[in-house]
């Protein structure tokens, strides 16, 4: 059991973990409904190809492995200390390279200000948690 000044930090890392696992459901899901959503958001006809399905499949797989390992290191912050802080500037630069990415190819502008700088703000989170926890 993690001690009081701990408990927000690890909080924060199942908050964290579970939103990322969330991904896997998107590993199973039809087709269908990804063009729906593609169609949903403004993007067009979602594109029937091999690639599209890989892709969209194995980024939520990613992300999904990334939850995984984030629930994991948050059963032991104290021994993980030095990879929180890692994973989570590695948020901030990650937030800051979806945000060009988003930008650069003309996702709609709902999604590049919340997701690029979402992660940001996860790494900014973490950090303040990790900081408040005295590890």
């Amino acid at each position: 059991m993690p001690s009081e000044s701990r408990t927000l930090l690890v909080v924060v890392l199942r908050f964290f973990g579970a939103l990322d696992l969330i991904a896997f459901l998107a590993i199973m899901m039809p087709q269908t409904w990804m063009a729906s959503a593609h169609s949903v958001l403004g993007l067009g006809e979602f594109p029937d190809a091999p690639i599209v399905g890989y892709l969209a499949r194995s980024s939520s797989a990613l992300y999904a492995l990334h939850g995984a390992m984030i629930l994991f290191i948050s059963f032991d912050v104290q021994r993980y200390a030095r990879l929180i802080t890692f994973l989570a500037i590695a948020a901030l630069i990650h937030g800051a390279v979806m945000l060009g990415i988003d930008w650069a190819v003309g996702m709609p502008w709902v999604w590049t200000m919340f997701e690029g700088p979402g992660f940001a703000a996860s790494g900014i989170v973490v950090l303040m948690a990790k900081r408040q926890s005295n590890l």
